[in-house]
């Protein structure tokens, strides 16, 4: 195997906390594979590239010759995950879990390796617990450790509900570890105290205890929240490689070394050149964008698909063309009692804005263009002949063809 030193440098690239880091250490230096770990609950069906992180940092153990076993948490997802929550989190149907499960796994083989990847179910050992089996699991954790947590501090000292079935979860993620006798466990940040816990149910059931392996969340285009489909910043791992490639060109500057180290199948060491080259300026930030844009496309479809998507970029962005192989939409262009479209909520019906109050609002920004010419402010009512067989462009990024 590669030596113990290199792949600790690769594997602590990009990570928030390494705990213990000796361990760590002390298990590649034995120069066996280990047995890495990640649980995901399947709560929703689509996973973007903030989801993808550990996928990514799975990658990287299994090139450096590791074992990787992806737990489906459909067990757990019957609890919900409080991490980071003010609140209980609404429990799911099995149908729902089921159904988020398999589209999880067909995204997530766009980056593990199936072949060097164990897929398991955690409903395989958690649901056929009796009450004996779990109430000698439980008598490892005591409420005060419990309420240790973060999230749950503040909920019981602000007196908000805390649901005692939560307080299950972190006791079954730990067991998930020992189930599987894990010598690694990936999770987000806020994921740490559910880790530390397998590692302390491991040692009291007599194991050696999991190294606990945190990464930080990613920021999403905006630069500044966390990438989430509720705040619109997201990159999908199914989204079209021209979307994908322009939303990378969108982020700031400043998160290009986060995204390279979190994001792309660039190795360590290249990143550190372009950490290095920014730094000095002997690297253009625009070009290094570039790169990283198309490594992006390319991990997720591949180098043909990257090319296209920087040239449909530039069609767009430097020369002001139309793109090609732009959506139809089929709109109703029956004038109303004046004569005219309303054109915001055709922008909202073709699915360009969320909702007509915020077509209204892009169009006052001047973020509406029929055929090239943008919207002047409050020209909600369009005549219906400048919109036959209008291109309407929404944004930067959002083009739709009416027919």
């Amino acid at each position: 195997m590669i030596p113990a030193e290199e792949q600790f440098r690769t594997i602590v690239s990009g990570a928030a906390q390494i705990v213990p880091e000796k361990a760590l250490m002390e298990k590649l230096e034995r120069n066996e594979p280990l047995n890495i770990k990640l649980g995901v609950d399947p709560t929703a069906p689509d996973i973007h590239l903030g989801h993808a992180v550990p996928l990514r940092k799975l990658r990287q153990f299994q090139d450096l010759g590791h074992h990787v076993t992806l737990i489906i948490g459909d067990g757990t997802a019957l609890i919900g995950d409080p991490s980071g929550r003010n609140s209980t989190r609404p429990q799911l149907s099995r149908e729902q879990i089921e159904a988020n499960a398999q589209t999880y796994v067909d995204q997530a083989f766009k980056v593990l390796d199936p072949e060097k990847t164990t897929l398991r179910y955690n409903s395989e050992w958690i649901l056929d617990l009796n009450m004996e089996d779990l109430l000698k699991l439980l008598s490892n954790f005591t409420v005060a450790r419990i309420l240790e947590r973060d999230d749950f501090t503040k909920r019981y000292s602000s007196n908000q509900p805390i649901s005692l079935h939560e307080f299950l979860y972190p006791v079954m993620q730990a067991y998930d570890s020992v189930v599987i006798k894990a010598d690694v466990e990936l999770g987000g940040t806020d994921q740490l105290f559910n880790l530390l816990a397998g590692r302390e149910l491991m040692e009291k059931m007599g194991m050696e205890p999991q190294v606990c392996l945190t990464l930080p969340l990613l920021e999403g285009t905006d630069g500044v929240q966390k990438m989430s489909k509720s705040y619109g910043n997201y990159i999908g791992l199914t989204d079209d490689p021209n979307d994908i490639f322009g939303k990378v060109m969108s982020i700031p500057d400043e998160l290009m070394v986060k995204y390279y180290r979190l994001a792309s199948t660039k190795p360590v060491d290249e990143i550190d050149q372009i950490e290095r080259g920014l730094a000095d300026g002997s690297l253009h930030p625009n070009k290094v964008k570039r790169a990283l844009a198309q490594n992006i496309v390319a991990a997720y479809y591949d180098e043909a698909a990257a090319v296209e998507a920087e040239a449909a970029f530039d069609r767009v962005f430097k020369q002001h063309d139309i793109p090609e192989d732009i959506p139809e939409f089929a709109a109703d262009l029956t004038p109303n009692d004046e004569g005219l479209v309303y054109v915001a909520k055709l922008i909202s019906d073709a699915g360009m804005a969320p909702s007509v109050g915020e077509a209204r609002r892009l169009i006052d920004g001047g973020g509406v263009k029929v055929n090239g010419e943008a919207l002047a402010p409050k020209a909600y009512n369009v005549d219906p002949a400048l919109l036959e067989g209008a291109v309407i462009q929404v944004g930067k990024r959002k083009f739709v063809r009416l027919v």
